[in-house]
């Protein structure tokens, strides 16, 4: 079928229901094809040859969470996305190919059991993408992202205006719906009024705004700052939602206010945005999180979600002919959309933060809590809730999601890059410290640009420490990529080998690349310079008051490279006169208890 051809109205969505059709014939199986993004893609591909445009005249509303038993998320998600009837369907499943079916039906449903999490794909760029909160986005996004309107008085009978969902029978409340044209939508689309924020809170406090001007989203030069979160004056009160967008609220804030409804979460203890690995990464089958009982919301939950609002917002504000859904998601998770390197999702948080405000999120949220404890008023978590409680639900959930997602850098654990075990038995750091000790690699000399030249020189530099030098493991407690990502070595925890006598007192960060002559990408060099030490103090791993310093103050060296440790020198946290004995001695100041005095042997000069 030519390019241009294609109706989206018609064949993306179409694709979508087709989706649908396979998942409810299915028995549950294990897939044959890998948990690779190239594997959706690939499905999506196989569908969209396959679809008669004819067949997919209606506004499908056809996605993959409407295989989930019966349930207040079937019934939120069926509203707002304007589902049509299911029995409308007529599919033979052997249309599509057996490694398509199986994986669809393995992908269908985001979930966790014994710490295995379904629903997850890896992603080329090294992320772990959940497929429900996308596929969610992208349904959003075809239909024209829809404002929704909220019963102006929430304490009135939900089931007071005797709509019947098709399918399902349930009665809903008055709730009216628009959509927005593409062309109407405001650079920010808002569906709720900013203005009326959560109490006690102060919209002005919580906006994320770029620290500088000029730049727009889809960069990777937009930065990520976290917000300070300010109280208002006492008995402030504020209004609640009247709108909901249905984009973010059937990809991220319907989700993001149930996990806090469970409890407190943080991303410095196992819960919200907890990360995981594959069994192997050529062939990946199995995803296992890192810690056990953590919330729904996990790290690749997460990214599926803003990869479906960016996503879905750029549907919703392209203009006809859009391009197929497998050709979109192959640019998206490959060289950028439309050839704009930085409209990846890479940088997914950047675009995000760039996208949406905190008030605006806040607002959603709690927007999202009040229709769905109208549409499902015997809900287990939200029972008995009042307004007041609901706000201060989506204001903590809200705080901690821009603070320690948003506000952080997208960090790869040692398993993604293929680590090999410690060496030994590693020395604990006692946090917080307060030096963080900048380096560049000098060998591997090119900079990364993508997850598998990152992955590879990771393991390149940890198996030259380890076999060649004689240490532990990988140096560095964390490596600086030119793909938009930060990748693990000792960590946060673990005595590193980067500065020789220091090891014990400050992080060593090295950026992958010979930065004599030039200097890292703008995106890397900004996690360097603020976003990765200020979500370490949010977390508690360093000093509020700490020091940067470049590797060359403290040993006999020519790292980081003349040219990098020259812009150090303008950097706000850089100390000019330091030197060996001086920085021991404000470290050994800065603890109640000195670390030990006995340092290896090997660390590097």
């Amino acid at each position: 079928m030519p390019f241009r051809s294609w109706n989206p109205p018609m064949v993306a969505q179409g694709v979508l229901w087709i989706l649908l059709g396979l998942l409810l014939r299915l028995e549950p199986g294990t897939a044959t094809l890998p948990l690779l993004m190239d594997s959706v893609i690939q499905a999506l591909a196989e569908l969209e040859q396959k679809v008669p445009a004819t067949k997919a005249s209606h506004v499908a509303s056809a996605w993959l969470l409407l295989v989930q038993d019966s349930g207040p998320r079937d019934l939120l998600h069926h509203f707002l996305l304007e589902r049509q009837n299911l029995k409308a369907t007529n599919l033979d499943p052997h249309q599509v190919s057996p490694e398509l079916r199986a994986l669809t039906k393995d992908m269908a449903q985001h979930g966790i059991r014994d710490r295995q999490e379904y629903g997850v794909v890896l992603a080329p760029d090294g992320s772990t993408v959940a497929v429900e909160p996308l596929l969610a986005g992208l349904e959003a996004g075809l239909q024209g992202r829809r404002v929704v309107n909220l019963p102006l008085d929430s304490t009135a009978t939900p089931l007071d205006a005797g709509t019947t969902f098709p399918d399902t029978g349930v009665m809903v409340p008055d709730v009216r719906a628009t959509s927005l044209e593409p062309r109407d939508a405001p650079p920010d689309v808002t569906s709720a009024d900013v203005g009326a924020t959560s109490p006690n809170i102060k919209a002005t406090d919580l906006d994320v705004k770029p620290t500088s001007t000029g730049i727009r989203p889809g960069s990777p030069d937009v930065p990520v700052t976290s917000p300070d979160v300010h109280t208002s004056l006492p008995g402030a009160k504020a209004r609640s939602p009247t709108t909901v967008d249905s984009l973010l609220v059937v990809t991220l804030a319907r989700d993001l206010g149930l996990s806090f409804l469970q409890g407190p979460q943080t991303w410095s203890h196992a819960g919200l945005g907890t990360e995981g690995c594959w069994d192997q990464l050529s062939a990946p089958r199995t995803f296992t999180l890192l810690h056990s009982g953590t919330s729904p919301v996990t790290m690749a939950f997460l990214n599926g979600a803003l990869d479906g609002v960016l996503l879905g917002d750029y549907l919703s504000r392209t203009p006809e002919p859009r391009p197929p859904l497998s050709h979109l998601l192959s640019e998206y998770y490959g060289a950028g959309v439309a050839g704009d390197p930085g409209f990846r999702s890479n940088f997914r948080r950047q675009n995000t933060a760039a996208l949406t405000s905190t008030p605006t999120l806040t607002q959603q949220v709690w927007g999202a809590l009040i229709l769905l404890q109208r549409l499902e008023p015997t809900h287990p978590q939200l029972r008995g809730m009042s307004q007041e409680q609901l706000a201060e639900v989506a204001t903590n959930a809200t705080k901690e999601f821009t603070e320690a997602f948003l506000g952080c850098p997208a960090i790869h654990p040692r398993c993604r890059w293929g680590a090999a075990p410690y060496r030994g038995s590693p020395r604990s750091l006692q946090l917080p410290l307060g030096f963080l000790y900048v380096h560049h690699t000098y060998i591997p000399a090119p900079p990364c640009t993508d997850f598998a030249h990152c992955a590879a020189d990771m393991r390149s530099m940890q198996h030259f420490h380890q076999d060649t030098r004689g240490w532990d493991d990988i140096g560095y407690s964390f490596v600086i990529g030119s793909d938009g990502y930060v990748y693990e070595g000792r960590g946060w925890h673990w005595v590193g080998a980067h500065t020789l006598g220091h090891n014990s007192r400050g992080f060593g960060v090295a950026f992958v690349g010979n930065y004599t002559a030039e200097l890292p990408t703008e995106a890397a060099l900004r996690t360097v310079q603020d976003v990765l030490p200020g979500c370490a103090v949010r977390a508690g791993f360093l000093r509020p008051d700490y020091t940067l310093l470049g590797h060359r103050q403290l040993v006999r060296t020519d790292c980081p490279g003349d040219a990098l440790f020259n812009l150090l020198r303008t950097w706000p946290r850089f100390a000019a006169n330091v030197n060996p004995r001086t920085a021991r001695r404000a470290s050994w100041r800065s603890k109640r208890k000195p670390p030990p005095m006995i340092l290896p042997a090997t660390d590097p000069q």
